[in-house]
Formats: structure tokens, C-alpha cells, sequence
């Protein structure tokens, strides 16, 4: 089963940019966590700042497009990785393990679909597909099916762009885990401390951060929906 573990910091905290000395350090950190999970890692990337965000939301059928991170979010997420685990269990105990658990929070969702993607590059881009939580759609309803039907229809037309993304179950299946004094805590319910869940995710190609913007704002989402575009960071490998 894949689990999507988001990882998620605090918004009012000073970024560490790709480059720096502090962001070298966290990526050996995380390079010496994949070497021992390597096993059941399916997939995973980090991303830029908040600071360097798109978000793109929906209100009715007006579309608007604005800079940097979204007002609401008091936590924002600065990466994720897919596991291939057996259940819940085995998924907690990989997620246990990242250094996110040092000053944030890790949240643990089953998805009901994903497709595996390469390498990320320099030209690579994320959206997360963010809901309100009570307008999420469950998987094997009508709704569900025509909803399916649109993503693919978005598929067919930016196809060629998209490297890989994945469809999550409702947030009443997620798990939050937080380092608090050496502890670890458990909670049932999103990281987030608002209304809006993460709904799934694509990751695709763009030339620059226009184009990337564009085919984000193609991506289906509901009436009060948002999409949030970041740019992945290259980390060479």
C-alpha cells in the first residue's frame, strides 16, 4: 500500500534556501534516511521555500492567480516522500525516522493511486491540490468518476509535461506525527490547523515559473478549491 508522508514546517520561520550551508546539511541528513529505507521509498521530493509559491484558487468560476504563500497556513509543507508499506503501522515506523520529526510534523495518508516519477530536475514543478475538507470527494462514488474523468482530461491535454502524482483518500484517514521532548506524538486528523486538506498532487515539467503557473491553473479542482504551485529542487543525484 503507498502512503504519502507530507512533511511540514512552521510558516513564520526563516527559509533555508537551496545552496546554503543549513540546506546542504538537511539534505545529508535526509540522504542518510533514504540509504535506510531505500527499501520502501516509492518516491519523494523537496521543494523551494513557501516564499517562492504560486497559488492558484477557485471561487465559483472565477480563477486567481497570486504570489507567495497562501495567508491561511500556519504550517506549509516543504516536501514529501511516497512508502510502499504493508499498513499504517509499518508506514509510522519509516516516518519516525525523518528529520522533519525535529521541529514539524509529518502527516501520513493512504493514497489511492500513484504514479512512480524519475529523477526530479531543474525544469520539474509540484501542485498540491488543496480542498476544503468536507468537500472532499470519496473514492468509488459518482462524483469520484467524473471527477477522474476531468483529471484525465487535463492527462490528455499536458500530458507530455507530467512526470508523476498521486490521488489521496479522504483526510478522515490521515495521521499527524509530531516530535515533542524526544516524544513522539500520534494524533488521528491532517497536520493542518484550517479548514483546507491536501487533496492530491502532480509533478511536472515547465520551462520557467509562467509556464509552470499555466498548467497549474488547468488542473481540475472544486468550486472553492486552491492549487498550490512550487518549483522541486534539484538535488543532482
Amino acid at each position: 500500500m503507498y502512503y504519502l508522508a507530507l512533511l511540514a514546517g512552521r510558516d513564520d520561520v526563516e527559509d533555508v534556501a537551496p545552496g546554503s550551508p543549513e540546506f546542504d546539511a538537511e539534505v545529508a541528513r535526509y540522504a542518510e534516511f533514504e540509504e535506510r529505507a531505500a527499501a520502501v521509498i516509492a518516491g519523494g521530493v523537496a521543494l523551494y521555500p513557501s516564499s517562492t509559491s504560486v497559488n492558484i484558487t477557485r471561487d465559483g468560476e472565477n480563477t486567481l492567480i497570486t504570489d507567495g504563500p497562501f495567508a491561511e497556513g500556519a504550517e506549509v509543507v516543504g516536501g514529501f516522500y511516497v512508502f510502499d508499506v504493508a499498513d499504517l503501522d509499518e508506514a509510522i515506523g519509516v516516518a519516525r525516522q525523518l528529520p522533519a520529526l525535529d521541529s514539524g510534523a509529518i502527516e501520513l495518508r493512504p493514497l489511492v493511486q500513484w504514479t512512480p516519477h524519475a529523477t526530479p530536475g531543474q525544469d520539474w514543478w509540484m501542485t498540491l491540490l488543496w480542498d476544503r475538507a468536507d468537500a472532499v470527494i470519496e473514492p468509488g462514488t459518482p462524483a469520484w468518476d467524473t471527477m477522474a474523468t476531468e483529471h484525465q482530461r487535463f492527462a490528455d491535454r499536458v500530458g507530455a509535461a507530467i512526470r508523476g502524482g498521486g490521488a489521496l483518500r479522504p483526510p478522515a484517514t490521515a495521521t499527524t506525527l509530531r516530535g515533542r521532548d524526544g516524544e513522539l506524538l500520534i494524533t488521528d486528523g491532517p497536520f493542518g490547523e484550517t479548514a483546507e486538506v491536501v487533496d492530491g498532487l502532480y509533478l511536472f515539467t515547465a520551462p520557467d515559473r509562467s509556464a509552470a503557473a499555466e498548467i497549474a491553473a488547468l488542473v481540475p479542482m472544486g468550486n472553492k478549491g486552491r492549487t498550490e504551485l512550487r518549483q522541486v529542487v534539484d538535488l543532482g543525484e
